[in-house]
């Protein structure tokens, strides 16, 4: 069963208290690390002093926010990572994201049943340049700290200044401002759900194995959430029905995904088409469930006709490209085929040209005997003198070529995200391979619809019947197929192919950044071929040297011995 994500936030009146709480051995079961993406501890301080003082400013009732946690619970498999790699790739996607720095450790509680990650995280930024504000002139501030304007306002019936009551002279500094203002998305309601999201899919990219993958609806994403039926539910058929045609409209959207619909026009017309739709329906009908069936059928075509759009673009684009392909292997069939006319011919020139090598049949064995001989007897002393000049090769290897070797990075590795591509990949292939089938049905229906209302007359009912029979059975090939494209993701334990992608992107981007990595490794520290070789493999290029230095020889010497007679 697919585990929930749970991720939850809390503010925090006490900043330097809560700091020393998360990562303190003393007070937790089992600390396994502590990052921080700000180690100097004067910054969390200096923070809470500022929250502390704009919130006295502002005179506003009940508690300063210092700060904010994210408690983040992990699937207990992940305690197999390097704890250091794990808490710092949770919390600096984080701030890559957000911009704000943040204090996270990760814990385990005492029966190591729950792994989390307690994540606080500043609300303001630091300034690059602190704003100082100088004096001007003299200014007197009352026992409240209020700003008057004479010296007169703050001296007591004595004519001294009053005890509680300060000066600040001119040219002096009165106030610093190191941290910009609050960022106003972390007090919104929609933040903890955008942040359950975030965590959800990078907590998912990041899972060896598929069980272990976490489950969450995205209220603010494309999809429609479907309603649960409790037992003895009264409108349970009205429910069923409402959820069949939610399902229709998930369906419909995981098919634009895949057809490479942009994701922001699929809101765009989920907004326009349903929840305006539904809203301006409840102000002029009242609630009326039973019209939200039609709103979704129509914002359903309108996504169809946009899938069919950007499908009939798609194809076309790959026809283009498959006749360009086709075209240009053409070109390269024919060019060969007259590169080898030519050099056929010229060959053929040559061998008309070439002198035949004499060559004496009966001296064949008495040579090869004179051959064998002297190799036989030197076999030994020639692979030592091999093996002697190998070895002396790898002596001339200079020392700081030794030492580079030693010194090199290791071989670029790829991450399990990154390692998880091929395997996408295909599954990318099943979508997009389904997806094709699904649009060569829709046209062929087309064509029969195009048929049947240009099919007219008295005599032709019986061929309209036909016609009619036969989209009818396409119509129902095709929400199977669309049924079926939905549940390809579902059997690699995703709730959406808006989710897969959002993990195939993600892993089609490390994986190539690996293989960009690895090439660079190959070539500045890869091993060339001729070094790579073994000595064995070595031993044999020499001996067969050897052997067709021996064979020159000997016909040399033949040649000899033929031209002295």
């Amino acid at each position: 069963m697919k585990r929930n994500s749970f991720i939850e936030m809390a503010k925090l009146h006490n900043l330097s208290g809560r700091i020393t709480y998360i990562s303190s051995h003393a007070k937790q079961e089992h600390l396994y690390e502590v990052y921080a993406t700000e180690p100097d501890k004067a910054f969390w301080r200096e923070l809470a002093k500022c929250n502390q003082k704009e919130f006295k400013k502002s005179g506003t009732n009940g508690k300063c926010i210092e700060a904010r946690e994210l408690m983040i619970a992990l699937p207990e498999s992940f305690i197999n990572y390097d704890h250091d790699y794990l808490l710092k790739k949770m919390v600096d996607e984080f701030k890559e994201k957000y911009g704000v720095e943040c204090f996270a450790a990760l814990h385990h509680n005492k029966r190591k049943t729950n792994l989390h990650i307690h994540m606080i995280f500043a609300e303001r930024k630091r300034l690059d340049q602190p704003e100082e504000k100088t004096a001007t002139r003299n200014m007197f501030y009352d026992e409240q700290g209020r700003h008057v304007r004479t010296k007169k306002e703050i001296l007591g019936g004595d004519g001294n200044i009053r005890k509680g009551c300060k000066i600040i002279k001119k040219g002096e500094v009165y106030g610093r401002k190191i941290f910009t203002v609050k960022d106003g998305r972390f007090k919104q309601e929609s933040f903890l759900d955008e942040a359950k999201v975030f965590y959800t899919d990078l907590i998912n990219q990041m899972v060896i194995d598929d069980k272990d993958r976490l489950s969450i609806f995205d209220k603010n994403g494309p999809y429609l959430a479907t309603k649960k039926i409790g037992k003895n539910n009264p409108k349970a058929v009205e429910i069923k029905a409402d959820n069949e045609i939610r399902m229709e409209w998930n369906r419909t959207v995981d098919r634009a995904v895949v057809s490479g619909v942009a994701e922001a026009e699929i809101l765009e017309l989920k907004k326009t088409e349903i929840t305006d739709r539904v809203k301006k329906s409840v102000e002029q009908n009242g609630n009326k469930p039973e019209l939200f069936g039609d709103i979704v059928r129509v914002a359903i075509v309108l996504l169809e006709k946009l899938i069919a759009k950007v499908m009939q673009k798609v194809m076309g684009l790959a026809e283009k490209v498959i006749g360009k392909a086709a075209d240009a292997e053409k070109e390269v069939q024919e060019e060969t085929e007259i590169c080898i006319h030519k050099k056929d011919e010229t060959v053929h020139r040559q061998e008309r040209k070439q002198i035949p090598f004499p060559f004496n049949h009966n001296q064949k064995e008495e040579m090869r005997n004179k051959t064998e001989q002297p190799q036989q007897k030197n076999a030994a002393t020639v692979k030592k003198s091999v093996i002697e000049q190998i070895k002396a090769e790898q002596k001339s290897v200079p020392a700081e070529t030794k030492q580079s070797e030693t010194e090199r990075p290791p071989k670029p590795q790829p991450s399990v995200l990154a390692a998880k591509y091929p395997r996408l990949k295909e599954i990318d292939d099943r979508l997009k391979e389904q997806n094709k089938a699904i649009f060569e049905r829709e046209k062929k229906r087309d064509m029969l619809k195009k048929e049947l209302s240009e099919c007219t007359g008295i005599f032709k009912s019986g061929k309209r019947k036909e016609l009619q029979q036969e989209i009818d059975h396409i119509d129902n090939q095709i929400s199977s197929m669309k049924k079926r494209l939905s549940s390809i993701v579902r059997e690699y334990k995703f709730d959406s192919v808006q989710a897969f992608y959002k993990e195939f992107n993600a892993a089609k981007k490390e994986y190539f950044d690996y293989q960009a990595a690895r090439t660079e490794w190959e070539k500045i520290y890869g091993e060339k071929t001729v070094d790579a070789m073994s000595v064995r493999d070595r031993l044999r290029q020499k001996q067969q040297m050897i052997k067709e230095r021996e064979v020159t020889r000997a016909h040399q010497a033949r040649q000899k011995d033929r031209g002295a007679r």
